[in-house]
């Protein structure tokens, strides 16, 4: 396999007033390409920190982010937003679904700023759903789908450009545990079957096992396992 992210001496310092707060310290890693991470430890360790800087949302004080060989760390804004929209799916614990909308054009937003034709939107975004198992909600609104619904809806958006990457973070925050398996199924076919590579913030043991790899941080910096389990 080859890496998809590098990642080499990251750091990452917010300002409150006169104050610094290191969030990451020093961090590096190498992601290869086909993987699925999951990102764990307590609340406020930097996991979703390090994933926003992956995904290109947020910027590092210092250090290197290379996707695919492209430096995401010296990008401007308006270079960030194009290659996000390219490279980039992202899956939030609220599933940021717009409620006037039906599934179908939910899922077809990240494709406006593409040159895709109409025509070949909604195709894409029917593909999307069918994958996800939807096909027969296509033109129901959010409102009228359950939680793991709407969280698939929200996966079929992250997907439907073929991007190289999939963030997810705290994908299954706000389902019950039937539903929660279910949208990890989903993301574990996505690795295993189509090769998508992902990285998933998560505080849920359950969850994380549909993983191939844990990464644990405490504390801004990445920790052994052993030492995560006695925290």
């Amino acid at each position: 396999m080859s890496v998809l992210v590098a990642i080499r001496n990251l750091s990452k310092i917010y300002e409150h007033g006169r104050q610094q707060v290191r969030v990451l310290h020093h961090i590096s890693l190498d992601i290869q390409q086909g993987d699925f991470l999951v990102l764990m430890g307590p609340s406020g360790s930097g996991k979703t920190t390090l994933l926003n800087l992956i995904g290109g949302l947020d910027s590092p004080t210092e250090g290197v982010i290379a996707v695919s060989g492209k430096r995401v760390e010296r990008m401007s804004e308006a270079e960030l937003a194009q290659w996000r929209a390219a490279n980039v799916g992202f899956v939030f614990q609220s599933y940021n679904l717009l409620p006037m909308l039906s599934a179908r054009k939910n899922v077809e937003l990240p494709l406006l700023l593409t040159k895709l034709s109409a025509n070949r939107r909604r195709h894409n975004a029917g593909v999307a759903l069918q994958l996800v198992g939807l096909a027969a909600h296509m033109e129901h609104k959010p409102s009228e789908l359950s939680g793991g619904q709407q969280q698939r809806v929200a996966i079929a958006r992250a997907i439907v450009s073929d991007p190289a990457l999939l963030v997810c973070d705290e994908p299954t925050g706000d389902l019950d545990r039937q539903s929660a398996d279910g949208v990890m199924s989903l993301l574990q076919q996505l690795n295993h079957v189509y090769g998508k590579t992902i990285i998933m913030v998560t505080h849920d043991a359950k969850a994380a096992a549909y993983a191939r790899h844990a990464l644990y941080l405490d504390k801004g910096s990445i920790v052994p396992r052993a030492a995560f389990q006695r925290a």
